[in-house]
């Protein structure tokens, strides 16, 4: 036999090898399929993650893999990243309180112009793309998201409701589930941009994990996945913390383990569970094909937060 029939016959072996891999993989994600056959999923995207090419394709393939598999997606995106360059590029100053955007009349405009122009609409193209079918929204189409002003803010550390006043910034008052009812039930994937509408009619920028965790409630998700620019909760050692129960994660806010941005997706996770979600996981959206990891697999990643034992 010649060098080169060698080196054919070991290519064969290593393409064989590498192709029962790939059907091993798929036959251990079945029971994990079934699991969540019929069921919703609502995924909070957002961080640096939609910036990546690479990781916006993979994860625009993903969804789409949900959908195909019987399974429900809803996507919520952020844009955080995104809303502060073009205000840079404006040259309108933001600031940030207790993790969350001080948002303007002018600020508040351009929010809703990134949030629910350029970036809805790459990701429902990119899910297009995809083989998916893809369907923008924003919380003032059908009246999704009934937003109010935020006027309190809970600081877990003294249990104490202190007043603030962060302008056009809202939290969910209503979720009107219907239009999404209706794209569950087809073969559409929603994908909305977290801007509500009071019943005055005021715009409201509202932060996309409050969001997303008040439409998986409303909506009977069985889980909420919120994606982020870190692996997940970390300990004070920086460890990963790889679940949670309810009061574990109010621990944690209180002795101050937990500070910032984290604070708002903690409470998201908590206000989701309690409000019917089985379960809510942070997790690294930088992990290619993190969705997948965390639902089709035997140990998942990020950090999951349930009711408590």
């Amino acid at each position: 036999m010649s060098k080169n029939d060698k080196n054919s016959e070991s290519n064969e072996v290593d393409d064989l090898a590498n192709s029962v891999d790939r059907a091993k993989i798929l036959s251990e994600a079945l029971p994990f399929m079934q699991r969540y056959d019929r069921r919703t999923v609502v995924v909070k995207y957002g961080g640096h993650a939609m910036g990546d090419e690479a990781l916006s394709a993979g994860f625009a393939r993903d969804i789409v893999l949900l959908k195909q598999s019987g399974i429900n997606p809803i996507v919520v995106h952020g844009g955080g990243p995104q809303i502060g360059a073009m205000l840079k590029k404006l040259n309108i100053e933001s600031e940030f309180s207790g993790g969350l955007r001080v948002t303007d009349k002018a600020t508040v405009e351009v929010v809703e112009m990134v949030l629910a122009g350029s970036i809805n609409k790459n990701i429902v193209g990119a899910l297009n793309q995809a083989g998916g079918r893809a369907v923008g929204l924003c919380g003032k189409d059908g009246n999704l998201i009934v937003a109010r002003k935020v006027d309190h803010k809970h600081d877990p550390s003294s249990n104490v409701e202190n007043a603030v006043d962060l302008g056009f910034v809202g939290e969910p008052e209503k979720i009107n589930p219907e239009i999404l009812e209706t794209m569950i039930q087809s073969d559409i994937i929603p994908v909305i941009a977290p801007i509500g509408v009071s019943t005055g009619g005021d715009t409201y920028n509202i932060n996309a994990d409050t969001a997303a965790g008040a439409i998986a409630a409303a909506t009977g998700a069985k889980r909420l996945l919120l994606l982020t620019d870190i692996r997940g909760v970390l300990d004070k050692s920086d460890n990963l913390v790889t679940g949670l129960s309810i009061d574990d994660a109010r621990a944690l806010m209180k002795d101050g383990t937990i500070s910032g941005g984290m604070i708002p997706k903690l409470e998201t996770c908590i206000d989701a569970v309690e409000g019917g979600v089985e379960a809510v996981v942070i997790l690294d959206g930088r992990v290619p094909h993190a969705v997948l990891l965390e639902l089709f697999t035997e140990h998942g990643v990020g950090t999951l937060v349930q009711q408590n034992n």
